[in-house]
């Protein structure tokens, strides 16, 4: 039984046009700003962390909650504005969180593993690849900055299980193909086919602590158009309550989740079924991740959100790393100080300042079919390595 208690919120009414890439940083300025907003009722916006291209496809109404509380708490990395962005929006941009020096020898060897020519467009025969790690190295002296701004976002270092933290080089390489080089209309973001939330490997719960952030380190520069992943903040609401409502948990089943209970065959069957792909038609504010080589995105965990289609075919290098808690979530601390700017979020959400929340099966983890697929990538890439005198890990 949940128990919880009502927060007791002003709505504020912030009207959208519609409009296509809108480019620049919103917080008090953007290069299409008279255009973007009308009726606008103080400095609510995009903080200034980094520009993105808004995809809003009609002409909405949001209503935007004061924030989560008076802002009392000084964090070690992140500003005000930051702090403000993600508790309304669900996710920050930190500009070069680590080096382009950095990046290039992670990256030097990537083309050799893929068995691909960098220059040679007819060598790209796959559209996405999610390549295995060979190495990995902890986020405090990959990305000191993004290291700081994780702890702000999750409450400190003491709550980080900083060795399932790790960024490694498991590249996810977006090359797009060339019937989308041609094109000339693009997809609409509510049509692409692969909307999420990460977390294959283990059943979900409101206060899982497997996939306490969702992280995209980029690795290459892209352009609007350009494969960067699509977001929808708006999915944080839905996910959360469907979560709160499920404390049995639910298994990741594709584009998918089913309650960790259900006797069904078919899981579509089960009335607990949710369908990501269906239930982001609700959504009506898309943002593609657009950013330069050493910028990374810190996004809530329940975000949903999509691979999207390389127009340009300029290789798209990313990384998805998880950051993983030592302990679940917790949705009803002592002191409201005490809450991580994740779990405020979370409870913004759901419309409280408070949740009593239990689980009632036990946690556990799965095996995801891509493990079986990597392994056999790691062999191939290995084996490339060898063949030209690179290091193998």
């Amino acid at each position: 039984m949940l128990s919880y208690s009502k927060i007791n919120m002003k709505p504020l009414r912030v009207s959208f046009y519609a409009v296509s890439d809108i480019h620049g940083y919103y917080f008090g300025r953007a290069d299409n700003e008279n255009d973007a907003l009308d009726n606008h009722p103080g400095d609510l916006g995009w903080a200034d962390v980094h520009p993105l291209s808004l995809h809003l496809t009609e002409r909405v109404s949001l209503f935007i909650s004061q924030p989560f509380a008076a802002m009392t708490q000084q964090y070690k990395y992140l500003s005000p504005e930051q702090v403000e962005h993600f508790l309304e929006h669900g996710y920050i941009v930190i500009k070069n969180g680590f080096s382009e020096e950095k990046a290039e020898e992670w990256t030097k060897t990537m083309w050799v593993r893929l068995g691909l020519d960098p220059n040679d467009k007819t060598s790209w025969t796959r559209d996405r690849i999610h390549m295995p790690w060979h190495r990995k190295e902890r986020v405090a002296t990959f990305a000191p900055k993004v290291w700081d701004a994780m702890q702000d976002l999750l409450g400190g270092a003491d709550r980080i299980d900083e060795d399932d933290s790790r960024w490694g080089d498991s590249f996810i390489v977006n090359l797009g193909n060339e019937t989308l080089e041609n094109v000339t209309e693009h997809i609409h973001p509510k049509d692409l086919d692969n909307w999420h939330v990460d977390g294959d490997f283990f059943v979900h719960y409101l206060d899982s602590p497997e996939q306490a952030l969702l992280v995209i380190p980029i690795f290459s520069n892209i352009k609007p158009g350009g494969g960067g992943t699509y977001i929808a903040p708006e999915g944080i609401q839905m996910i959360a309550r469907y979560l709160a409502s499920h404390p049995e948990g639910v298994m990741p089943t594709g584009l998918s989740f089913t309650p960790s209970t259900t006797t069904c065959t078919d899981f579509k069957e089960d009335p607990g079924y949710w369908s990501h792909l269906k239930e982001v038609q609700n959504c009506t504010q898309f943002v593609e991740m657009v950013g330069e080589v050493g910028d990374v995105v810190l996004l809530h965990p329940l975000m949903l959100h999509s691979a999207a289609k390389n127009y340009l075919r300029q290789p798209r290098i990313i990384t998805n790393p998880p950051v993983s808690l030592k302990e679940p979530f917790d949705f009803a601390r002592e002191s409201e100080d005490d809450y991580s700017l994740v779990e405020k979020k979370t409870l913004k959400a759901l419309g409280v300042d408070r949740l009593d929340f239990h689980i009632t099966t036990e946690r556990r983890r799965m095996t995801p079919k891509r493990v079986g697929v990597q392994a056999q990538l790691l062999a191939e890439e290995k084996q490339r390595s060898r063949q030209r005198g690179l290091p193998v890990y």
